[in-house]
């Protein structure tokens, strides 16, 4: 069942529907938004709230992209030791 949350980023508050198994998930992404453009905001007085949030949003997704490079590589490694493994085996079983 859905139901709102109400999340704060900055000085605004947001309503945000969600299934109620997904409500923290969803106060821990606004806490992390709000942190990005808290960031943004020390970092660069005088910006606009839009020039913020482009800022911020940049910076997000440049994480994510961190995070899916970091996963991507992982993988690569563990498709390399399993393949290892399967050829290791296949040695000792012959």
């Amino acid at each position: 069942m859905e139901k709102p949350v109400k999340v704060k980023i900055l000085d605004n508050e947001y309503l945000i529907r969600s299934e109620e198994e997904d409500i923290e998930e969803v106060l821990k992404i606004a806490e992390y938004v709000n942190d990005k453009v808290k960031e943004v905001n020390e970092g660069s007085e005088g910006l606009t709230e839009k020039k913020t949030a482009i800022l911020a949003a940049l910076y997000i997704a440049s994480d994510y992209f961190h995070v899916l490079k970091e996963r991507d590589a992982l993988v690569a490694d563990i498709r390399e030791r399993s393949g290892a493994l399967i050829r290791n085996i296949d040695s000792l079983m012959r």
